[in-house]
């Protein structure tokens, strides 16, 4: 998938983003857009983003995560205390279409970088701002992090809700990449009222509450209702035996959903009996007892080797999955066919292993164009 140097393509080919944000969320959102053809100017202070200095590293300043969510981006040094700097970028967001940043709005608005004051000079500005809190609730303003936010918005409850461990947060940087990929889907929606209207507009993408909507899809549970007493949690996903289970030699993941998936496990896992059991048989009742069932799935499971399962469960078409280690899919076939990782020949930083566009267009396709560089010298 090595495609430096290509031109733009894809359905956002023509489109000229200013790129003013660091660490994972907005990088994240605006690699989407330059992989979908968009001319991404990423914009650094003199000291760099500070994402550049992470673990794992090869070189300083170009940390794997920095590798990883830069691609598809030409990078441009500009310390808009001083002036020069400052009309410089005011210059180029008014030739942009798109302008992205994760500063909080408090100090763009001393720069004069608040939407109010762009506008007069680009009507047709899409201004995308993806900071911690919206600005028109009491919590505006706030400094916010992945880990804040997991923490403020309930995902490190019910991360750890089904055990005794206390609160915990998810394993990877869940809120930047959920925010990420809405500011990327909110820009384009912008860029096509544009073409009715004429018109630019602000765009408002804030942590907290974009994760608070994100955690309500399925845990507003019970207080959907506002006259009843439940409880928020979604049930299924909340007992402390959905895990991957135990076999005799290892781990699987199973899902039978369906009545007809569930009765298809009781029979091939030796437990004709339980596809008599009405609490088992009827969906709703089978849900009020999920935290049971997936006990009673857990002992099962034990009695057999992965392979056997494995064997078994695919015959009767169950939704399952070996567990892998995420290395694993370095080697893994279906990985491999799609192009989703890959290896590539970075100009500075040698052979280096990347993910690819998993959207894939049948028309107008993304492409990888360029890699992310090192942090070019200020000058001034």
């Amino acid at each position: 998938m090595e495609t430096q140097g290509a031109s733009a393509c894809g359905p956002l080919a023509g489109i000229r983003v200013v790129d003013m944000t660091t660490v994972g969320m907005g990088p994240y959102a605006t690699q989407i857009l330059g992989d979908m053809g968009a001319e991404v100017f990423k914009i650094e202070s003199p000291a760099g983003d500070v994402l550049r200095y992470t673990e794992p590293v090869r070189h300083a300043g170009m940390s794997a995560c920095f590798l990883n969510l830069n691609r598809n981006k030409s990078f441009l040094v500009l310390d808009i205390r001083r002036e020069e700097d400052l009309v410089r970028l005011k210059s180029l967001i008014a030739d942009a279409d798109v302008f992205v940043s994760n500063v909080r709005p408090a100090s763009l608005r001393r720069y004069g970088l608040d939407y109010e004051s762009l506008r007069p000079g680009n009507p047709r500005l899409i201004y995308c701002g993806a900071y911690g809190y919206s600005e028109s609730g009491p919590y505006a303003g706030l400094p916010a992090f992945d880990d804040i936010i997991q923490a403020k918005s309930g995902m490190a409850h019910f991360q750890g809700a089904n055990d005794d461990q206390g609160p915990r947060y998810v394993n990877t940087i869940l809120v930047d990449k959920v925010v990420g990929l809405t500011a990327a889907y909110a820009i384009p929606m912008a860029l096509y009222e544009r073409e009715r209207s004429g018109l630019g507009q602000a765009i408002e993408v804030p942590m907290f509450e974009t994760m608070v909507s994100f955690l309500a899809v399925e845990h507003l549970a019970g207080k959907t209702f506002v006259s009843g007493d439940g409880s928020s949690g979604y049930p299924r996903v909340m007992s402390r035996h959905r895990k991957p289970y135990a076999t005799k030699d290892g781990h699987i993941a199973l899902m039978p959903y369906t009545t007809e998936q569930w009765m298809r496990f009781f029979i091939v896992a030796g437990r004709r009996d339980l596809a008599q059991e009405s609490k088992y048989v009827d969906a709703a009742a089978r849900n009020a007892n999920i935290d049971e069932l997936y006990a009673v799935v857990a002992g099962i499971l034990g009695g057999k080797s992965t392979a056997e399962w494995l064997d078994l469960l695919a015959g009767a078409d169950i939704p399952h999955s070996v567990v892998l280690a995420f290395d694993a899919l370095l080697d893994d076939p279906h990985i491999q066919a799609t192009g989703t990782l890959f290896e590539y020949d970075h100009p500075t930083q040698g052979r280096l292993r990347a993910a690819g566009i998993p959207t894939r267009f049948s028309r107008t396709p993304g492409g990888i164009r360029s890699w992310a560089s090192e942090l070019p010298k200020h000058e001034g």
